[in-house]
């Protein structure tokens, strides 16, 4: 029969309690946390059924999420980098697993340095991203372009904007339509107005964009004849957009914003700067008179915000994905059929959460390591006394 010593126990102990916060934190908790997301349900009364006929089951499911900021080799520290890219990973990975996208987004601002990158550490980033943010065929990946990926609108050059490009195989603004729903993704980093060369190539294609749009409106609403104003347009569904951005359209504040997701209370009533923290006034009716979106999805501010613009344009502010950014990271499930949407917000593990646990485990650690001690110096005062004894016999 084997014997355990109590040395050799309390051994098994500390490495058990070592082990086990260590695969709970950056392994287990993820799941629990992920298994409560689900995939909103369309109802007819919003447009589950599509005009194409497709019941609500046969939606589009897209998971949204934005402001990665992968640390580049200037302002990242080793394991600032390492820790939030395993969180990052782990948190992706995971939710491709359970939930099974069909199409991801990732509303821009992919890198932290990516305005000022060489191009030796522009590949070195690119290729963590793509060992973090690696799927299957079944789903497809879509990145935006912002701010910190090809700087801001005066530091953003054509060669920073064609490297992005590049890397992402497709154009920065553009539509991508997945049975029979538009999602038209906009370069908001170029809608400055100025005139600048990118700006003018950007608007072109929007202008182009709308048009396209407008006459696929109008052909399926006059029997499938070609007006005029629309020979050689290219046919899309006809069906309201849903624009994806890195800037929010404008607004003044957050100070409306509520939920555990939005901006820290402190900061709400700040003023968003036009071209800096949000588009300008001009840039966004533009947008809106243009495409008229069903809804609209923005990244940039880090935090979560509902906004409606006006009284019949929805947008939502997607928070970061990184815990350096925030305590409670989070992404949005979005259900998308031709004819209506239903949106969900899935929490990723808050870090304070980690850091509790693993506090947890180091505070019994230290109780265990304590037991020993006193268990060693019992045995030693004992076995003290009983060589007293003997001596004195």
């Amino acid at each position: 029969m084997l014997k355990f010593s109590g040395s050799s126990v309390v051994a098994a102990l500390l490495i058990a309690v070592v082990f086990g916060a260590f695969f709970f934190c950056e392994y287990l908790i993820y799941f629990p946390t992920i298994l409560k997301c689900a995939w909103p349900k369309l109802s007819r009364a919003r447009g589950g059924e599509g005009t194409d006929g497709r019941p609500a089951d046969a939606a589009v499911r897209a998971m949204v999420l934005s402001d990665t900021h992968l640390l580049g080799a200037v302002g990242g520290h080793w394991f600032d980098k390492l820790r939030r890219e395993w969180q990052m990973e782990r948190a992706f990975q995971t939710a491709l697993w359970l939930l099974k996208p069909e199409i991801v987004f990732i509303l821009g601002d992919i890198f932290d340095e990516g305005k000022w990158s060489s191009q030796k550490h522009w590949e070195d980033d690119v290729r963590r991203f793509h060992r973090m943010f690696r799927h299957s065929s079944d789903t497809e990946l879509v990145v935006l372009v912002g701010n910190h990926d090809i700087g801001f609108h005066y530091e953003m050059d054509w060669f920073k904007l064609q490297r992005f490009e590049k890397v992402f195989n497709a154009s920065s603004t553009r539509i991508v339509t997945k049975r029979g729903v538009n999602f038209l993704l906009v370069n908001s980093v170029a809608l400055h107005g100025d005139g600048c060369p990118i700006c003018q190539s950007v608007e072109k294609d929007l202008i182009k964009l709308s048009r396209d749009l407008n006459c696929s409106l109008q052909k399926s609403q006059s029997d499938g004849e070609e007006t005029e104003n629309c020979e050689g347009s290219q046919s899309y569904p006809p069906t309201a957009p849903i624009m994806l951005q890195h800037y929010p359209l404008y607004r003044v504040s957050d100070a409306s914003c509520t939920g555990q997701d939005a901006a820290p209370p402190e900061e709400r009533h700040l003023l968003f700067r036009e071209k800096y923290d949000v588009l300008s006034k001009d840039a966004s009716q533009r947008l809106l008179q243009w495409f008229k979106p069903r809804l609209i999805l923005s990244g940039h501010t880090h935090s979560g915000c509902e906004v409606l613009h006006d009284n019949k344009y929805p947008e939502i502010s997607v928070p970061s994905f990184s815990w350096r950014n925030r305590n409670n990271p989070s992404f949005i499930l979005a259900s998308v059929s031709p004819g209506g949407h239903s949106l969900s917000k899935c929490f990723l593990p808050e870090e304070s959460t980690v850091i509790g646990v693993y506090c947890s485990a180091g505070a019994g650690l230290l109780l265990l390591l304590l037991a020993q001690c006193l268990w060693m110096k019992g045995l030693l005062q004992l076995s003290l006394c009983l060589l007293g004894k003997h001596k004195s016999l």
